[in-house]
């Protein structure tokens, strides 16, 4: 199974809906990574703010840091490997990293709660 972790520069929050405005592209990686997790994917996202040991306990993301400091984040790494940084990836090559249809990242979630009557 493929093993997804993206890690964030420090911000207050993952879905980019704190502070005075909205960040979209924070709201589209949040709601990419919850339906990655829907389908089972092993994908975890660390926020250098409140999950700094995650930071300390991944080498490659402690060098990359040393070499090239925060602006190399956000980084995401797949199986181990350093596929991108300084930006999010997109709905695209999540899916491809994934091996899930593009379209399961563009549903939205379901926000019904209650009870479905036959």
């Amino acid at each position: 199974m493929v093993k997804i972790r993206i890690y964030d520069p420090a911000m207050c929050c993952d879905t980019g809906v704190c502070g005075p405005s909205v960040d979209p592209e924070l709201t589209r990686v949040a709601t990419a990574l919850f339906m990655l997790e829907k389908q089972t994917i092993d994908i975890a996202r660390f926020n250098l703010a409140s999950d700094p040991q995650a930071f300390v306990d991944e080498t490659q993301i402690q060098q990359l840091l040393h070499e090239e400091g925060i602006d190399a984040l956000p980084t995401t790494i797949v199986d181990g490997e350093i596929k991108l940084k300084g930006q999010y990836p997109t709905n695209e090559q999540l899916a491809k990293w994934a091996n899930v249809p593009t379209e399961v990242l563009s549903k939205q979630p379901s926000k019904s709660k209650g009870i479905e009557l036959l």
